[in-house]
């Protein structure tokens, strides 16, 4: 007879944490190397430690694919978010977007327009770090001629670009969070709307406010002209290529499953890109998994047209494959219960619940520098305490993304912060300050939790239902 397997002490369970946030740090900042390869490094460590615990091969093999099997229907719509990208380059609705935000681009309202540009870039997309790659660098560009002072102006870019990265149901950090919180996706949406929505809105009126100084700077024509002449002989620029986008909104409001939403709003664009923009039936098909494929001629535009496709989102399928294992093992085992039990022992209420999320995700995003990681880590550790006391799991998802999403791109030795610095040019340090929705959204979570406004309570059945299944796996380990 096997001798059972033990819970780790808090001491064992704190070095090996420990031990595993130093190894992924220096593997990110020290050695530089691949996230995937760093993580298989620490599943090695988090397995050894396991060993030594009483596990066996086959009981660590069986957390990995518990784990896997509630991830794999959110992990199969980052394969679909490819083929959405795709077919809405192809089709011709991301050029008509930029289009339609450059032709109306005033000095006086370049902050706020700039601001729904990338909003809408980002939502369509779902990517803060193409739509910064792109539509970014034209802003930053347009900015600079007019005299706007560029930390102000990546600012107004990086609140953008956090907003579709977080809103949109073809963002895979959106995903990300209702995967690790084990929640509907549309749910988690509809419930970040509640704090982003005013959030937004404050950003919108500040960026308003402060670009108002500028109303009397010369717009950069050659430039601006430049870039809507290359979208107007490269796309047929007309209201119908937004149709692909309206659809998905409208299929994500009525609370469509993504899969299907994606799947119909892609089929949708890829008509469009036969009929309006000359494509034929193989280029649209072999975008599905290589991407879109397209050449303007302008620098500034051809990375955002070529672009989209399953392979597009192999790196985040497989990084979340490789994470989601890491998180399992050490959720299943108690690595993660243990440290956590004397904080959230402390933890009574609603509002140092939502504050602890999101202080957490922010704490773990400073140690870890990636966002992924921390995203399926902390939802991992708080589901069973939101359960505990009957807090719906769409508020845990939300405040994910709010210490999450949002803060990434604040830090510079996160993998966003370095790439938005070294793409806008302009530090971290430099733009946080004007970053207005990535610092106000966290405190209106906040604030909004400890009003007690959206901070739903969970149906009971479906949390008793919820809470059996996670002291089943907890308790099936020392069976």
């Amino acid at each position: 007879m096997s001798s059972p397997i033990r819970l780790p002490s808090v001491r064992h369970a704190a070095a090996t944490v420990l031990v595993l946030a130093v190894w992924i740090s220096y593997g990110i900042f020290g050695l530089g190397a691949d996230l995937h390869g760093i993580l298989l490094v620490g599943i090695v460590w988090i397995v050894t430690n396991c060993l030594f615990l009483g596990a066996k091969y086959q009981h660590i093999q069986t957390a990995i694919l518990k784990g896997l099997d509630r991830a794999m229907p959110a992990m199969l719509v980052f394969l679909m978010i490819g083929v959405v990208i795709a077919t809405f380059i192809q089709s011709g609705t991301v050029g008509t977007l930029i289009y339609y935000g450059l032709k109306f681009m005033d000095p006086g309202i370049f902050l706020p327009t700039g601001l729904i540009l990338c909003s809408l870039m980002s939502l369509a997309v779902g990517t803060s770090w193409g739509t910064v790659a792109t539509g970014g660098i034209v802003l930053i560009g347009i900015g600079g001629a007019m005299g706007i002072p560029l930390p102000m102006v990546a600012g107004m870019i990086v609140s953008g670009a956090s907003f579709g990265d977080k809103m949109s149901p073809v963002s895979d950090t959106t995903n990300l969070a209702a995967l690790s919180a084990q929640t509907d996706l549309y749910a988690h949406i509809r419930s970040m709307m509640y704090t982003t929505v005013p959030s937004y809105l404050i950003a919108l009126a500040l960026f308003t406010y402060f670009g108002l100084t500028y109303a009397n700077q010369p717009l950069p024509e050659v430039e601006l002209n430049t870039l809507l002449t290359a979208l107007d002989a490269t796309f047929e620029i007309n209201v119908l290529v937004l149709l692909p986008m309206v659809v998905l909104l409208a299929l994500s409001m009525k609370g469509v499953k993504p899969e299907a939403a994606m799947m119909i709003a892609s089929l949708v664009a890829a008509v469009i890109a036969m009929v309006l923009q000359g494509l034929t039936l193989a280029d649209v098909v072999t975008g599905f998994y290589g991407g879109a494929k397209i050449e303007s001629g302008v620098a500034a535009l051809d990375p955002l047209l070529n672009r989209g496709g399953i392979t597009d989102m192999a790196w985040t399928f497989t990084l979340s494959f490789v994470a989601i294992s890491l998180g399992s093992i050490m959720q299943h085992f108690g690595f993660l219960k243990i440290l956590m039990e004397a904080l959230l022992r402390q933890i009574k209420r609603a509002s140092g619940l939502v504050s602890s999320t999101i202080l957490v995700s922010t704490f773990s995003n400073l140690t870890l520098g990636e966002s992924y990681i921390s995203m399926i880590l902390t939802g991992q550790m708080f589901r069973q305490k939101y359960d505990d006391l009957g807090i719906d799991r769409s508020v845990l998802s939300r405040s994910l993304e709010e210490g999450g999403t949002l803060i990434t791109p604040l830090i510079p030795w996160t993998t966003t912060g370095v790439f938005f610095a070294a793409t806008l040019g302009v530090s971290t340090l430099d733009y946080f300050a004007w970053s207005l929705l990535n610092l106000i959204n966290p405190f209106v979570g906040i604030i909004f939790a400890y009003i007690g406004f959206a901070v739903w309570r969970s149906k009971s059945s479906s949390s008793e239902d919820v809470k059996q299944e996670n002291v089943a796996e907890q308790e099936s380990i020392v069976k």
